[in-house]
């Protein structure tokens, strides 16, 4: 990590409009090749949620990217029209009951129906 920075697990949760899960799930597919780093992935017809962990300086920084990540990755990923309702930002130090990662790049994303 760069000298002050931090690294924070995000979780991001979007509703709106029903939506067919399948339709939901490629979408959801799509936003895990273009942002590779995503640790889990949940959905419904009306709803998902995106957790990951991100490097920044503060959690403003950190809030400020996640809010927009949605939005950003909309058009591209064939997203659905919701809008972010939920966000949780934390430092790792203050993550309760998650093992540590050995290494990020292990990981294996795949979208899970709520």
């Amino acid at each position: 990590m760069s000298d002050g920075a931090r690294l924070w697990h995000v979780t991001v949760t979007v509703a709106g409009p029903g939506t067919e899960p399948f339709v939901v799930r490629r979408a959801m597919q799509r936003l895990a090749e273009e942002r590779p780093f995503l640790t889990s992935l949940r959905y419904g017809s009306d709803r998902a949620e995106i957790c990951y962990w991100d490097e920044a300086e503060s959690l403003v920084d950190a809030g400020s990217l996640a809010l927009r990540l949605w939005n950003e990755h909309r058009d591209s990923a064939n997203l659905p029209p919701w809008d972010v309702v939920g966000l949780e930002v934390r430092e790792q130090g203050f993550l309760h009951g998650a093992a540590p990662l050995d290494s990020l790049t292990e990981l294996s994303v795949v979208p899970v129906l709520f």
